[in-house]
């Protein structure tokens, strides 16, 4: 019997004899204070993503494109990392061959240590989905998976995100009850509150030291 086993085994049978207690768990102590009626939402995480410096837009999901060229064209990038196996990532890259648009698009399709000084010094910004967003928070909640990889909006100095409107939830718990995390969890998740931010001992607050130093989200209203 291992290590693991043995302790697992003393804790299977330090409850022999005892009575479970009932759960008297009440879920409205943990939501009701952080539920709002639907059309402060959006307005809400707005508020508090550009209260951290996060930059939000409000868009459709035949427009966003544009917007992002238009962020890009901004700042003089001409370099976008996507996930060309995503529907965002076709749609983006679509739209560029219709514009006739001079941005090169750079796949994260191999190993990270293939390509680690590209990736860290010489990829300027990207494009990804989320899976939703919390107003309590003004958070955006990404799942990293093998088609978008987590280093996609760790990474670049700006990270656009997209983000359905229809997909803006009350609080982390509603997320949790309505997407069935309980049913699957990932091997980490990501809540995302704003561009990277830190402090010295000074409480000097710079952006940017670990992390994206912009991130622009674009919500994308059901059109």
């Amino acid at each position: 019997m291992s290590a693991k086993e043995r302790i697992l085994a003393k804790l299977g049978h330090s409850l022999a004899g005892t009575t479970p207690l009932a759960d008297d768990y009440d879920e409205a102590l943990l939501t009701e204070p952080w539920t709002y009626a639907p059309e402060q939402r959006i307005p809400r995480l707005r508020e508090l993503l550009e209260a951290v410096h996060g930059e939000t837009q409000l868009t459709t999901t035949t427009d966003w494109p544009a917007r992002v060229v238009e962020a890009l064209t901004a700042r003089g990038i001409d370099e976008l990392l996507i996930s060309p196996d995503t529907p965002h990532g076709q749609q983006f890259a679509s739209h560029l061959a219709d514009q006739a648009k001079a941005i090169r698009l750079k796949a994260y399709d191999r190993p990270v240590e293939e390509w680690k000084d590209e990736l860290f010094f010489n990829t300027p910004a990207s494009l990804t989905g989320t899976l939703g967003g919390i107003a309590a928070t003004g958070s955006l909640i990404m799942w990293p998976t093998t088609t978008e990889p987590r280093l996609m909006s760790l990474v670049p100095p700006l990270h656009i995100a997209l983000l359905k409107a229809s997909e803006v939830y009350d609080n982390l718990y509603t997320v949790l009850q309505a997407q069935s995390w309980a049913a699957g969890l990932p091997t980490n998740a990501l809540l995302v509150s704003g561009p990277s931010k830190t402090a010295d001992i000074q409480q000097t607050l710079a952006y940017g030291a670990h992390g994206p130093k912009e991130l622009i989200v674009l919500i994308l209203e059901d059109a």
